[in-house]
């Protein structure tokens, strides 16, 4: 049976001024590829994707931010 599994973003160059470097956000994609994404900055929201690849396309900052899975 597959499990939701949790991921942390990580920023190495903040392009924006606003989330800063190392781990910035955490999360969970679900089974169906459903993301949702918490972010650890000054300003906390919660955002949800439709897959981590959506995600990356909005926050990926040209390869300059990362999934690293906690779960495998």
């Amino acid at each position: 049976m597959q499990r939701c599994r949790r991921f942390e973003l990580i920023r190495t160059e903040d392009l924006t001024g606003l989330s800063g470097v190392g781990m910035v956000a955490e999360g969970v994609e679900f089974v169906d590829g459903l993301v949702v994404l918490r972010w650890n900055t000054a300003h906390k929201s919660t955002a949800l994707y439709d897959s981590i690849r959506d995600l990356l396309a909005l926050h990926g900052h040209g390869g300059r931010t990362t999934i690293r899975w906690v779960d495998q």
